[in-house]
């Protein structure tokens, strides 16, 4: 059973009880491809880019690996159409799977131009379109999850339906859009990374996510300290021992409430530096701060704090 039966059932009771806006004539129709309910009497399209619900592919075949050909990129709100549109596909091929002639190729090819131009004729979809291929090449190379990459998203969404895009860099709001989903996941992204892959400065990026806070008001949990350490120690080479050292000052820091208010970063670099004079590992502050991104100076004060406090 295919798919498209499925949504056919679904839309059944919807067919028999619902009448035509326009003539109001009980005619509704499921198109073949089950995206479109209209009226067959007038013409009238009551609901377009129906979203199947059903499972991806379905087989009975004896091989066990079915026909997997109804089986397309799932919706996303990191698309700009969110991944509901139709493309003309790239294959030079017509139903038989006859190559096309030279003349019917160059006029697919100009559809498909056309195609690709009518997708994006609002500005906003647009705006989205170059936003959201600045957001793929920034996850990319930050290596974030996708979890990530679509709350990134909503945000921007957010801001482009609040206008706060308007007079601003594209490129700006969307890197502090996802500075804003790494905190909110609590991923130990700082904004010294993400400037460094949008080539933003990182004086606009933070404008930019002030700007964001104050506007959209959303709550953004406390960076803990502790995830910076695995990415501080790999990029010092520091061994497993002072990093489990490390995660245990952090915990004492935290349960004696020294940690509030300071920065995440700089912490963990002090927590890692004093594990290493623990440990006897020979790590100097300029190691540990080039690794953590952060002064020679922070790693001094959080050291001498950190050792005072819990007494080391």
């Amino acid at each position: 059973m295919s798919n498209s039966t499925n949504l056919s059932r679904n839309l059944k009771l919807e067919r028999s009880t619902s009448r035509c806006p326009a003539c109001g004539k009980n005619s509704m129709v499921l198109d073949g491809s089950g995206s479109e309910l209209y009226c067959s009497a007038c013409g009238l399209v009551v609901k377009e880019k129906i979203a199947e619900v059903g499972p991806e592919w379905r087989s009975f075949s004896d091989d066990q690996k079915g026909d997997r050909g109804r089986a397309g990129s799932p919706t996303s709100i990191a698309i700009h159409d969110m991944g509901l549109a139709t493309v003309i596909g790239s294959a030079d091929r017509d139903a038989a799977g006859k190559s096309l002639s030279g003349s019917m190729r160059s006029t697919v090819e100009r559809l498909r131009t056309w195609d690709r131009r009518s997708q994006v004729h609002e500005s906003a979809d647009r705006n989205l379109r170059q936003a959201f291929s600045e957001l793929r090449r920034f996850s990319d190379k930050l290596t974030v999850s996708e979890a990530v990459t679509e709350k990134a998203a909503y945000f921007y969404r957010k801001a482009l339906d609040r206008n706060l895009v308007r007079g601003r860099s594209i490129t700006s709001i969307m890197a502090a859009s996802l500075y804003a989903a790494c905190r909110d996941g609590g991923i130990p992204r700082t904004l010294k990374d993400i400037a460094a892959v949008s080539n933003v400065k990182k004086k606009d990026l933070a404008r930019s996510y002030r700007l964001l806070h104050r506007e959209m008001d959303f709550k953004m949990p406390v960076a803990e300290p502790v995830k910076c350490v695995s990415g501080i120690a790999s990029r010092a080479g520091m061994s497993e021992r002072t990093q489990r050292r490390a995660c245990e000052i952090l915990l004492r820091a935290k349960q004696m409430r020294i940690s509030a208010g300071k920065d995440p970063m700089g912490l963990a670099a002090s927590a890692l530096y004093v594990a290493c004079t623990l440990e006897g590992e020979n790590k100097t502050q300029r190691d540990v701060a080039e690794a953590a991104g952060v002064t020679e100076v922070t790693i001094r004060n959080r050291y001498k704090g950190l050792r005072e406090a819990l007494g080391i």
